[in-house]
């Protein structure tokens, strides 16, 4: 059996499995009932400075699509609005009494040293594995200069991470936003300073959806919208290019990352660990479905692992990311044609109507025995994959890489004008 026990920072659980910070993890009874379904770890929902915020009623929007709930999730929840003392009593109570897993405190206060100083070590008396600095929020904190407004600026990252490292022992992860043009910039200013590892992605600024009848954002609050964080499956895109961005770069390459961002599945889990996540963290699959949802990504991680014989986390993280390129690095001379399987066929005709009108006019429409027929002109067929995503058969289309001699990259093509020059 794969060992997927974990050793991220210095922090070790039993498996790379954490709960983000989030409402899943804003008391003792929801970690509780979490930790004994099997989550290798949580980070506490984000504490800040007494007295606590206070948080609006609506809450979430969503994001559905064709018929998928949840697609994606957007809140306008601001941090814990439950008294520091109380998260703390029950933080250093938990992690008493599971002393094996990992337990992480996700901290926002103001851009102010002496705010760090007075919490920091109230939160190590807990015996709290580690911190996680909220510099992602995007909604809410980032208008009182919190969170976000903090993430967007590197400066602000590697001054606050500093802070925060001269002035407590426990390992430091540094919460990223993906409201940036450049992640490698915050990234960056958090390994200068002296961030243990980074976490992303947090939330994306969005309106998820409008209330046409109200005419406001919706969650709606009294008639009044705003905009929130993003979250869930459809962000996974998005949080795997930028955890892979840090994984492959020379700067950032070997910090740890604790990957968030629509993981929902053990193939989800799988995907972040080989672009260079070491921890996975989740929160919309939870809130959607139940902390037992665990079980499913452990057993298929751990199958997938010893299918691929990879022993341990270390074995998978970064697998990718030699193959995570930019594209002129790639073959121009690789070509890909598209071949339909006619027994799978149930000859609906997107492949063709996707072709024909949006891409290269390579599937002919043939009626054979007064039956319709699809075929791929290979003559026309650029490879693009549009009609194998169109079509709702698994596996009838299929892309067939065809023989190919030597390399050629655009550096070096004829059309080039740079070499052309030379």
């Amino acid at each position: 059996m794969a060992d997927l026990r974990s050793l991220f920072a210095g922090i070790r659980s039993p498996n790379p499995f954490w709960l983000a910070s989030a409402p899943p993890t804003d008391k003792d009874y929801n970690v509780r009932r979490a930790l004994a379904a099997g989550w290798g770890g949580v980070v506490w929902k984000t504490l800040g400075e007494d007295p606590p915020v206070v948080n609006v009623s609506s809450r979430y929007g969503a994001f559905n699509y064709n018929g998928d709930r949840l697609v994606g999730l957007n809140n306008i929840e601001l941090i814990t609005d439950r008294p520091l003392a109380v998260n703390l009593a029950e933080i250093k109570s938990v992690k008493r009494d599971y002393p094996d897993r990992a337990i992480v405190v996700s901290l926002m206060v103001p851009c102010v040293e002496e705010s760090w100083k007075r919490i920091l070590p109230l939160v190590e008396e807990t015996g709290a594995d580690g911190i996680e600095l909220n510099f992602g929020c995007p909604h809410g904190m980032s208008e009182r200069n919190m969170g976000s407004a903090v993430g967007q600026v590197p400066e602000y990252v590697e001054m606050v991470t500093r802070w925060v490292k001269q002035n407590t022992r426990m390992p430091t992860i540094v919460k990223l936003t993906p409201n940036i043009t450049d992640i490698m910039q915050p990234a960056g200013a958090a390994l200068r300073g002296g961030a243990d590892a980074v976490s992303l992605i947090n939330t994306i600024q969005s309106v998820v959806a409008v209330d046409l009848d109200a005419m406001a954002p919706m969650p709606v609050v009294g008639g009044l919208g705003t905009h929130g964080g993003y979250c869930g499956p459809a962000v996974k895109p998005i949080a795997l290019r930028m955890v892979g961005e840090i994984a492959r770069n020379a700067v950032t390459r070997g910090l740890p990352i604790s990957g968030i961002g629509g993981i929902s599945t053990w193939r989800d889990a799988a995907e972040f660990l080989v672009m260079g996540a070491g921890t996975l963290q989740v929160c919309t699959a939870a809130m959607h479905y139940g902390f037992r949802i665990v079980e499913d990504m452990i057993t298929g991680l751990s199958n997938w692992m010893d299918q691929k014989g990879f022993a341990t986390i270390d074995d998978v993280t970064g697998r990718a990311i030699p193959n995570f390129v930019n594209w002129n690095q790639l073959n121009l001379k690789f070509r890909t044609l598209a071949k339909i399987d006619q027994d799978a066929c149930i000859k609906c005709g997107l492949c063709h109507i996707a072709c024909e009108d949006t891409s290269h006019q390579a599937i002919a429409k043939l009626h054979i025995d007064s039956a319709r027929r699809y075929e791929v002109i290979d003559e026309e067929c650029v490879g693009c994959n549009l009609c194998a995503h169109v079509c709702p058969v698994d596996d009838c289309i299929t892309m067939v890489p065809q023989p190919v001699e030597g390399v050629l990259t655009w550096p070096h093509h004829p059309n080039n004008p740079a070499r052309a020059a030379e």
